[in-house]
């Protein structure tokens, strides 16, 4: 993990009211600083595994994240794809994108689900996301959304509680219970009171996985 002193962006635009803002009230569930992202385990997680992208600036959601960003964002993504093929599962990504959000901070949900069963026939969703410009656009446009991205479709969706339902219970629900039969069906307060082990075990496979990936750019010089 990298120090905040080697992390500090040249303008910040935080909100003292936000739990994703403040340091301090997220420190033990960093794995990694950059100047304006960090990847933090999930308080209360829903599988073993289970992170965060966050961006270090206070932003609604994904859709209000600037352009600026779009590289590291997708580098980040990258880099968990390959720490997920290592330790756990193929990640799937999802974002509220204010619909339903619990904290009004943009955050990308990093879930080792492996493969997730999503049929594109049933026309739920509203796009199919080529580049975070898409996701921009249309919230610029009309607002909430939520965000779902697999090994084979990256989908947006309107807020419709419809939509949500069926993506929760018949896509997310069964990739949780299939790897964690322990707690996913537990509320969040009880999920971050028996989460420990979880988090601990995450901190410890990405503290290897960075030593890994250390290892590996100094053999082989890239």
């Amino acid at each position: 993990m990298q120090s905040e002193s080697s992390v500090s962006p040249e303008l910040e635009t935080l909100d003292p009211n936000c739990a994703f803002c403040q340091r301090s009230s997220i420190a033990n569930q960093i794995l990694k600083e950059t100047p304006t992202f960090r990847i933090i385990a999930d308080h209360a997680p829903l599988v073993p595994g289970h992170a965060l992208i966050v961006p270090r600036n206070h932003y609604a959601c994904y859709g209000a994240v600037p352009v600026t960003l779009d590289a590291e964002l997708f580098a980040l993504k990258h880099e968990m794809q390959r720490f997920f093929a290592r330790y756990y599962e193929q990640p799937v990504f999802w974002e509220h994108g204010i619909f339903r959000q619990s904290v009004f901070h943009a955050h990308l949900h990093c879930f080792p689900f492996g493969e997730t069963y999503y049929d594109p026939s049933t026309r739920l969703h509203e796009l199919q996301i080529s580049a975070q410009e898409d996701i921009r656009t249309w919230y610029i446009t009309h607002g909430q959304y939520f965000y779902l991205e697999d090994s084979h479709n990256t989908l947006l969706f309107t807020p419709s509680q419809d939509s949500y339902l069926h993506i929760i219970q018949n896509v997310l629900w069964p990739a949780a219970l299939a790897r964690n039969t322990q707690t996913a069906r537990l509320p969040p307060r009880q999920r971050q009171e028996l989460g420990g082990p979880f988090i601990q075990a995450l901190k410890e496979k990405w503290q290897l996985f960075q030593e890994e990936e250390k290892h590996h750019v100094d053999s082989t010089g890239t």
